[in-house]
C-alpha cells in the first residue's frame, strides 16, 4: 500500500517547467481514464507551488470543460492573480493538445484567528467495523461492466469504507444521503499542501454518484451518462489525509439532466475540516 501512495504522491507532484508553467502525467493510477479529482489535485499542486509558504489554501473554484487525455501530458499554466496581506489568488488553466480541458481559480490565506463555529459531525459508525469499498467491489467483480474492470478491481491509494454498503449491480431507491470514511493507505509526509491536493482528489470519489440513490440508479449499470461539470472545496481547519475522515454527503436537487451535490468533511473528533460543492451530468440512457 505504501508503494501505491507514494505513485499517487509522485502524480500529484507536477513538474515545473518555467515559473508559472508546470507539467503532470495524465496516467490515471486506477485505470485508463483521466479522473477528475487527479486534475484537481495535480492543479491545486500547481498553484501552491506559486504561492508563499506559509499561506494554505481554503478554496478552489473549479470547471471540468473537456475530457483528458490518458496518453499526454497536462499543461498546466498559473496566473498570478493577486498577492494581497493576508490572500493570495490563482488563477490554473489545464491544456492538452493545445486545448483547455479544465481552469479552475484558488485562494490563499496567512493563517488568522477570529471566530469559531461549526455545524456538529452526523452520527456514524466507526470505520474499524466496516467493510472497505474495494472488497465490496470484489464480491461483484465477475457482474461489473468490462469498461470498470481496470480503474474498480484494483487496490486502491485512497481506503474508504461506507457506512452502508450498497450494492453496485441491484441499488435500492433510498434516500439522497451517503456517508464513507477514507484515508490514503499508508502514511504520508508532512508538506499540508500534498495533504489538500489529496483530500481534493478524493473528494471526486462517489460524490456526484449520491444524485443516482433516490433514482434506484447506480453508476456501474451503464444506464447513465455521468460526468463532473464543476467542483467548489472550501478548507476550515488543518487536517492530516492520513488519518480518518468522514464525508458527509447529500443531494438537494436533480434536474434537467444534471444532479447537484454537497458534501462536508470531518475528522474523527468531530472537527469540520473542509466542505464541497459539486454539480454534474446525469443524463439517463
Amino acid at each position: 500500500m505504501q508503494t501505491l501512495v507514494d505513485k499517487l504522491v509522485n502524480l500529484l507532484e507536477i513538474e515545473r517547467l518555467e515559473l508559472n508553467l508546470f507539467r503532470g502525467e495524465s496516467r490515471n493510477i486506477l485505470g485508463k481514464r483521466v479522473f477528475g479529482g487527479q486534475v484537481l489535485g495535480q492543479a491545486l499542486v500547481a498553484a501552491g507551488r506559486t504561492v508563499e509558504s506559509d499561506r494554505n489554501v481554503h478554496s478552489l473554484h473549479a470547471y471540468f470543460l473537456r475530457a483528458g487525455d490518458a496518453s499526454a501530458p497536462i499543461i498546466y499554466e498559473v496566473e498570478r492573480a493577486r498577492d494581497g496581506g493576508s490572500y493570495s489568488t490563482r488563477r490554473i488553466v489545464a491544456i492538452q493538445h493545445g486545448r483547455p480541458i479544465f481552469n479552475m481559480s484558488a485562494s490563499f490565506q496567512v493563517t488568522e484567528s477570529g471566530y469559531e463555529h461549526q455545524f456538529p459531525a452526523p452520527e456514524a459508525p466507526p470505520p474499524e467495523g466496516l467493510e472497505n469499498e474495494w472488497d465490496i467491489l470484489m464480491r461483484h467483480r465477475d457482474q461489473l461492466p468490462e469498461t470498470y474492470q481496470d480503474s474498480f478491481v484494483k487496490a486502491r491509494p485512497i481506503e474508504i469504507r461506507p457506512t452502508r454498503a450498497e450494492d453496485p449491480m441491484n441499488p435500492v431507491k433510498e434516500d439522497p444521503v451517503r456517508q464513507t470514511w477514507f484515508r490514503t493507505a499508508a502514511a504520508l509526509g508532512e508538506d499540508p499542501l500534498i495533504h489538500q491536493a489529496l483530500l481534493a482528489y478524493a473528494s471526486d470519489y462517489g460524490l456526484l454518484a449520491t444524485a443516482l440513490l433516490p433514482h434506484g440508479r447506480s453508476m456501474f449499470q451503464r444506464r447513465t451518462q455521468m460526468a463532473s461539470l464543476d467542483h467548489a472545496m472550501w478548507f476550515h481547519r488543518p487536517f492530516r489525509m492520513d488519518e480518518w475522515l468522514l464525508y458527509s454527503m447529500d443531494s438537494p436537487s436533480a434536474s434537467n439532466a444534471r444532479g447537484f451535490t454537497r458534501g462536508n468533511i470531518f475528522n474523527r473528533d468531530g472537527v469540520m475540516i473542509a466542505s464541497v460543492a459539486q454539480e454534474g451530468q446525469l443524463r439517463p440512457l
